[in-house]
């Protein structure tokens, strides 16, 4: 098994990038049309300037999902995206501060941001692959 996967790392590169960001393509779309809905989420979470907040989660979430799809700036692309990731845990998924089925539902999706950031640090390590219209 480990020499079909070294012999197709570049597909399995091109593989992991567009798994890893099928989150965030479809929670910055869902951003993106639903702009005042986004807003007023990220005020109720605290978020600071909820409408600046929310344009930045579509960039982030959508633009640079894009952006890593296509193989473009992956490495500093991935890295930045962790660091995104890192924020919106700590920010949006404070299941430290709930109780019952809130905080369980939270404690999830704070580890599942966790989880993500492993799978970027991974792609910053590795880069696009052969598969990138930019890999500088």
């Amino acid at each position: 098994m480990t020499s079909v996967l070294a012999a197709n790392a570049d597909l399995v590169i091109l593989l992991a990038r567009i798994l890893l960001m099928s989150l965030f393509l479809i929670t910055g779309w869902e951003k993106l049309t639903n702009f005042a809905g986004t807003a007023q989420y990220m005020a109720s979470v605290g978020a600071p300037a909820p409408a600046l907040s929310t344009v930045v989660a579509i960039v982030m979430e959508f633009g640079v999902g894009i952006a890593l799809v296509l193989g473009v700036f992956t490495r500093p692309l991935a890295l930045l995206l962790c660091l995104f990731t890192l924020a919106t845990a700590l920010i949006g998924h404070r299941y430290w501060t709930q109780q019952g089925a809130e905080r369980h539902a939270n404690l999830l999706n704070f580890y599942k941001n966790i989880s993500m950031m492993g799978g970027l640090l991974l792609l910053a390590v590795t880069g696009p692959g052969r598969y990138a219209l930019l890999n500088p």
